[in-house]
């Protein structure tokens, strides 16, 4: 992956995301990106995770990936099998970061 390529702690491309104006990304809002508000969450579960209580620096570096807060939170407007298929690019893509 291009280090200047900005990804979340999930494995998310910040620049890839709709959202990205209005959000800034997830390291701006500090894990509560817009999304939060619709399902009731303070902040997203993976960020918390990671950065709050297993002070990583990004999900790469846990030895649970891809644990179930990455279904926790679905997009309903997306399948499943292209739910599945984005949450394994996510993991290649975290894994490839590296620890």
């Amino acid at each position: 992956m291009e280090p200047n390529i900005k990804t979340a702690v999930c494995g998310v491309i910040c620049d890839e995301c709709e959202h990205r104006q209005e959000c800034g990304g997830c390291d701006h809002v500090q894990g509560r990106p817009f999304w939060t508000a619709f399902v009731g969450a303070e902040i997203c579960p993976v960020y918390a995770c990671c950065t709050g209580e297993r002070h990583f620096a990004h999900c790469g570096e846990c030895p649970d990936l891809l644990c179930e807060r990455f279904t926790r939170y679905r997009d309903p407007d997306v399948g499943e099998e292209e739910a599945r298929a984005g949450l394994e690019t996510r993991k290649a893509r975290l894994l490839a970061r590296g620890k």
